[in-house]
């Protein structure tokens, strides 16, 4: 654990607001459900939140090597425990005194964006799971002593949610990946299917492209149900905002069908009104919990 005592949650609203700014315009699922956790520890999560978004908008938005490599040098002095003196690095001083946090997951992440800026598109299923390990799993494990005291011993099911989410991402955003000349679909699972790079391209679900999403949906969806077994061992007041992110986060999956598997042209996302609803229905759920 990195300590540093000059900087406190109390000192550093300013810090903490500017990382709160960047989750909420960046991903309104995740701040919709993280909000609702303590203060301390919904802004330790933005502050994780926000080293992870500036690495990825390096990566997708600005391609720049130079700064990836530069936040890698910023990343090895706070692990020496100098704070570069920039919000989200004095942020997550305060976190790694508040929380056990590991190190390591966060060098890991950095090594998948980079995977990204030499993207080559996964042969294998376990070449997509070995990807999604690096850039999001290892959130997982960032973010785990925040939300658990147990945390050494839910290791499996975060990285197996991490992975669920991950996999959730791929399936929605394969029009905007393709764009940006990426495929994440595993190519043995394209030839097994027909799904040919002519056929992303053509930007229509095709019967095969429908089969194949769903082979990918159905293991995200075996592996939420896989990681709700460390719910029991989840900070009690963290079991519900938890609950929520997974099951939003899940419930794209089911938006897209809704929308006839339309991933090529636009977004799906969960509407206000059904994340309101699940929360109503997680409430429930947490008080099950043993």
């Amino acid at each position: 654990m990195i300590n540093d005592k000059q900087y406190s949650f109390d000192s550093q609203v300013d810090d903490f607001n500017y990382c709160e700014n960047i989750i909420k315009k960046h991903s309104k699922t995740f701040y919709f459900a993280f909000s609702q956790l303590s203060k301390k520890k919904a802004k330790s999560i933005y502050a994780v939140y926000a080293f992870c978004r500036e690495a990825d908008d390096l990566v997708d938005n600005q391609k720049d090597t130079l700064k990836l490599d530069d936040l890698l040098s910023k990343l090895k002095l706070f692990d020496k425990g100098i704070i570069p003196n920039e919000p989200i690095w004095r942020a997550l001083s305060v976190v790694f005194s508040e929380y056990s946090l590991d190190i390591k997951p966060f060098y890991d992440m950095l090594i998948g964006q980079k995977k990204d800026l030499k993207f080559t598109q996964p042969k294998t299923y376990d070449d997509l799971k070995d990807y999604s390990y690096f850039v999001a799993e290892s959130v997982g494990l960032m973010l785990l002593p925040i939300l658990s005291q147990h945390s050494n011993e839910i290791k499996v099911p975060a990285k197996q949610l991490g992975e669920a989410m991950q996999l959730t991402n791929i399936l929605r955003d394969i029009g905007e990946d393709l764009n940006m000349n990426r495929i994440y679909l595993p190519q043995e699972m394209m030839v097994r299917y027909e799904v040919t790079e002519e056929v992303l391209k053509n930007k229509v679900p095709t019967a095969n492209f429908i089969k194949l999403w769903e082979n990918l949906a159905n293991k995200a969806e075996e592996l939420y149900d896989s990681s709700m077994s460390m719910l029991p061992l989840v900070d009690e007041d963290a079991r519900e905002p938890l609950l929520l992110a997974l099951y939003v986060y899940r419930e794209i999956l089911n938006e897209i069908r809704r929308n006839n598997y339309h991933v090529f042209k636009e977004k799906q996302h969960v509407g206000k009104i059904r994340k309101f609803q699940i929360a109503k229905k997680i409430k429930k759920q947490v008080n099950l919990i043993e």
